[in-house]
């Protein structure tokens, strides 16, 4: 079929484009520019009527040029009145004339309407749908020609690309309209669709709710009893079947009350809880911290505290263990007092319950509380519609493929339903309840374990059901391709260089801190010097405050509260650097608290000044230690990561701890000295004026590095 861009017709017959689009827009065939294509029977019908329209011109023209040469001068007035006569009579032919084309178009195109519905397969152009910006490989393969034809066709339009070069919309269109495509902008998905809202999710009608049960974590330091009190909750011997009598992963359960339903779910400590709250799930209705009366409040207890005070659920405390001869409630009382949780007996607004999981004491008193709580809360959901739920967790499993645990949280969840979670989609094709019995049906708040996903989900991510098996592989693909993209993104956690910029905005209006330190005596002067700092434009808030080094729980609590981590005297150790690295928290150690107080400052106000930042080149471990006369102990090592050079400082880590910071005096493999000593090697380091080396410390290799602003 003949196709003619408008500008090649206007040049055909001898016309300017503009005053072709003019003419043709007249004879009611509607385009939008000299790009246009005219093909089929309308270039052939508009091709006639302009020939026809431009003999009719000439033949008047002559007409009119032979009767100005018959005329004499002395008839010149009569002549110019006739001239006037004839061209009013010629406007009116060529308006007669307009019309009639234009009649004479539209008749013939009446004609020819069951032709063109029989052809139109054949006479309308290609869809395709093209986004912002497309690679030429890609539009390519969409209009199914060659890469190598698509380059060339680019170079006759000035425009030198390679096939994995970027196009704009509006470029990739008009090569669409060569190949005789139409191009259309691809309308982007909202977000809120990606990130599981959108038809998957809606607000219920007030109706429509129903009383759900409780959810509920229970959280503590190491061994204060948390899976020995839920042992004595549940009936069931939970811990028997765990490495080392220790949780190793998520576990969810319910049991019932006086016919009222309790979910539990026993984390490893609170990593989970916070890495399930960093992705933005919010499971947990009340949490249930557990204190030991014999040991008191420790490092990782406080940790739990924050975390719950972060994601703002009520705490009922349980302090375990009162059956012990060295057991003091009113001395854990007092330190919960000491980190913002009043008991109510001593009038404050925290319900603190007394039991012993050994000898099952007081654990109904616990239950009770937590029902009233509950019921306090007014917790509801819909259940009569396509569930929603939340992985608690999820493992690959060698006979069963991916298994994985949802806590449901609105709807019903049934056998044979399709469902998406996060990258992974499928029909559920098993379900089974925390006892491993098979069930085809649960409602809101209720934990199963399901089978039929495609892959293992991520922990925290929300599964929806969806409507087929086509609509869970096209969401699922399209949030693969959105983390994929994302990946290439910057960090957006926030960190001092940009936290002026983004107070300006309006974006920061709390500045989260993390605060580590070496000894317990600094946290109260770091924390009382920095909340100084709060104006009116921003408020510092410490979310968390405790001793030792910074571990990855530290990171994951940063991550999810969007906040810095500051540590004094402490370093975090290599599993919290990779964690910050790849989450993109900002971390800051300081020897001074002074330098951290300026820092922060200056970057509330938009002042950080250029300065040097160290940066970490390896660490090493101390496998022994050497005595040798007149010069001092010399470290047996083995670098672990990174490298150790020469010129580098050492700075000295016993359990994530700094000692003290040296410069190297000797750096040996075997007997020669070298300038490094790199990843998987042996040597000897002599530290300059300093010999207490033992087995076992780090050297953290670093240098200062000028940055530039």
């Amino acid at each position: 079929m003949r196709k003619v861009r408008v500008y090649e017709l206007a040049k055909k017959l001898n016309m300017a484009s503009r005053d072709l689009v003019a003419k043709i827009n007249e004879l009611g065939v509607p385009i939008k520019s000299h790009m246009s294509i005219l093909e089929g029977e309308e270039l052939t019908l508009i091709e006639e009527l302009l020939a026809n329209d431009k003999g009719d011109k000439n033949e008047a023209a002559t007409d009119t040029k032979d009767s100005k040469q018959d005329k004499s001068a002395k008839e010149s007035k009569a002549g110019q009145d006739k001239k006037a006569s004839k061209d009013k009579s010629n406007k009116k032919q060529a308006h007669s004339h307009k019309k009639k084309s234009r009649n004479e178009f539209a008749h013939k195109k009446e004609d020819k309407e069951i032709e063109k519905i029989e052809d139109k397969k054949d006479t309308e152009e290609k869809e395709i749908e093209i986004g912002e910006s497309i690679i030429v490989r890609e539009l390519a393969e969409k209009l199914d020609v060659n890469v190598n034809q698509l380059i060339m066709k680019l170079i006759d339009l000035g425009i030198m690309a390679n096939q994995n070069q970027d196009l704009d919309f509006d470029t990739a269109a008009l090569i669409a309209e060569e190949f005789g495509f139409n191009a259309s902008r691809l309308q982007e998905e909202d977000e809120s669709v990606i990130l599981g809202y959108g038809d998957f999710d809606f607000e219920d009608d007030e109706a429509d709710l129903k009383p759900r049960p409780p959810v509920v974590t229970v959280m503590g330091h190491v061994d204060h009893g948390k899976t020995s009190l839920l042992d004595s909750i549940r009936k069931t011997k939970v811990t028997t079947h765990e490495a080392g009598g220790i949780t190793q992963h998520i576990g969810a359960s319910s049991i019932s009350v006086d016919g009222n339903k309790i979910v539990f779910l026993d984390t490893p400590g609170h990593e989970a809880f916070t890495s399930m709250r960093s992705r933005g799930a919010q499971i947990t209705d009340i949490a249930i911290l557990v204190v030991a009366a014999d040991d008191g409040v420790m490092p990782q207890t406080v940790e739990a505290i924050n975390h719950a005070k972060a994601a703002e659920v009520p705490i009922i405390v349980a302090i375990n263990k009162i059956d012990k001869d060295t057991a003091n409630p009113d001395r854990i009382k007092q330190e919960l007092t000491e980190h913002g949780l009043v008991p109510e007996d001593w009038g404050g607004d925290v319900i603190t319950v007394q039991v012993s999981a050994k000898n099952q004491t007081g654990i109904d008193d616990l239950l009770e509380m937590v029902l009233m709580v509950a019921e306090m809360e007014e917790l509801k959901a819909n259940p009569n519609r396509r569930a929603v739920g939340t992985v608690i967790e999820a493992r690959l499993d060698k006979g069963k493929g991916p298994v994985a645990t949802v806590l449901v949280q609105k709807g019903t969840l049934k056998f044979g339903d399709v469902v998406v979670s996060g990258i992974s989609s499928g029909k559920i094709r098993a379900m089974f309840d925390d006892k491993s019995k098979s069930i085809k049906k649960a409602g809101p708040s209720i934990p199963v374990q399901i089978l039929g996903l495609s892959e293992v989900p991520e922990s925290g991510d929300m599964l929806y059901v969806v409507e087929d098996e086509k609509t869970a592989r096209n969401y699922a693909s399209s949030l693969k391709d959105q983390i994929k993209a994302e990946k290439v993104k910057a960090s957006e956690n926030i960190s001092l260089e940009a936290l002026f910029g983004k107070i300006k905005e309006g974006e920061i209006k709390d500045l989260n801190i993390v605060i580590k330190t070496d000894v317990k005596g600094t946290i109260d002067a770091v924390k009382n010097s920095l909340e100084k700092l709060s104006n009116e434009e921003v408020r510092v808030n410490i979310i968390h405050a405790g001793v030792g080094g910074i571990s990855e729980s530290d990171v994951l609590l940063a991550t999810a509260s969007n906040a810095i981590i500051i540590g004094f005297n402490v370093r975090p150790g290599q599993i919290a650097i990779e964690a910050a690295k790849n989450q993109g928290v900002d971390i800051r150690t300081y020897r001074v608290i002074y330098d951290a107080i300026d820092d922060i400052k200056a970057a509330i106000n938009g002042m950080l000044a250029p300065k040097y930042e160290e940066e970490v080149i390896g660490r090493a471990e101390v496998r022994a230690v050497f005595k040798v006369p007149s010069i001092g102990n010399i470290a047996g090592i083995y670098v672990l990561s990174g490298k150790l050079t020469r010129n580098a400082k050492i700075r000295l880590l016993r359990n994530d701890i700094v000692i003290t910071e040296a410069d190297i005096n000797s750096l040996k493999r075997f007997k020669d000295d070298v300038r490094e000593v790199n990843t998987g090697y042996e040597g000897g380091v002599g530290l300059e004026n300093y010999n207490d080396l033992k087995e076992g410390d780090i050297l953290e290799a670093f240098i200062m590095k000028e940055v530039k602003r």
